[in-house]
């Protein structure tokens, strides 16, 4: 009986293990972040995130997941040898995902070289280092790299997308053979592999992050124009993009999208799916681009005109004091 190369992968790399060297151990720290119950990502992410990080300096730079320090109002890092350190938010970047955060004092780590992630490929064996409840490395195999379309307006070029799941995913660091990062660990979800739903995780790769690491550094996000932002989450449902929340004050409820609406045409583009209505919503330009949208509203098929937003403008993407 053939046995396909998922199952083939995942017993010989619990057969074959990989060397875990001790940069690997030292280059993950712990990420404890503190949200103010104001901040409009409280209610939804949470007012206290914990997840992993990589030191990617000498200068104390850590890159992590966005999501565990947006609109932190303090955020502290543990190294391997349990030192706790403040730290502080030095850069997001919604488009991405990856947020950047610098260490108020020297941290005993070794950093990881970044590596350009664009030749990584399917069935790669390749290695997870987080430090979450303890500093570990874990094997995993490349399923597959692809597009991934989050229901928070967010669409991922080349994602990399690993079995077995692990389950300190959030900021953990993919390494290569070398020992070098090529993705920070994003989501858990079920991939379909042979007609099969596999657990697995989405990581971020790193060359999306290279040509905004400096912007990063410097003036806290990526100096490409911002993308229009709508303000909705939204779910694929036969065949239809379906609005399921509308944020508070953003574009899309001062127009009138409610949940539950239909959004069926962007302009003159009919739109199935959620990458298929985020492209045809940012091809008409930047955030303040006036969005022509034709909804279902109940029975009712409605036009509407949204003058979109800048993300960064809305969610606090620098420290709260």
């Amino acid at each position: 009986m053939k046995i396909s190369f998922l199952f083939l992968f995942l017993f010989l790399i619990t057969v074959i293990p990989f060397h875990a060297n001790a940069d690997l151990l030292n280059s993950a720290v712990r990420i404890k972040a503190q949200i103010p119950e104001k901040a409009r990502t409280s209610k939804f992410l949470g007012k206290e995130r914990e997840g992993s990080g990589i030191v990617i300096d000498d200068e104390g730079h850590v890159l992590t997941i966005g999501y565990l320090v947006l609109e932190a109002g303090s955020v502290e890092i543990t190294d391997v040898d349990g030192r706790v350190i403040a730290a502080a938010v030095e850069g997001y970047d919604g488009d991405s995902g990856f947020g950047l955060l610098k260490a108020l004092s020297p941290l005993q780590a070794r950093p990881l070289r970044l590596r350009d992630s664009s030749d990584i490929q399917s069935e790669e064996r390749l290695r997870v280092v987080s430090s979450q409840d303890d500093t570990v490395v874990q094997q995993v195999v490349v399923l597959e790299r692809g597009t991934f379309a989050g229901y928070w307006e967010y669409l991922l070029e080349n994602a990399i997308f690993t079995v077995p799941a692990v389950n300190a995913f959030a900021g953990a660091g993919l390494v290569n053979e070398k020992g070098e990062l090529v993705g920070i660990g994003s989501l858990f979800l079920k991939r379909n592999f042979q007609s099969t739903m596999v657990p697995s995780n989405m990581f971020v790769p790193t060359e999306a992050l290279l040509p905004i690491l400096d912007d990063l550094k410097r003036s806290g996000r990526s100096s490409s124009p911002p993308r229009p932002w709508l303000g909705v989450t939204v779910v694929e449902q036969y065949g239809r993009v379906l609005v399921q929340r509308v944020s508070s004050g953003s574009p899309a409820m001062l127009s009138g999208i409610g949940e539950g609406d239909l959004i069926l045409k962007v302009g003159n583009t009919p739109v199935k799916n959620l990458e298929g209505f985020f492209r045809a919503v940012w091809s008409l330009g930047n955030a303040g681009v006036k969005v022509p949208l034709t909804l279902l509203q109940g029975n009712e098929l409605k036009q509407l005109d949204l003058i979109s937003a800048d993300r960064n403008l809305v969610y606090r993407t620098v420290q709260y004091d």
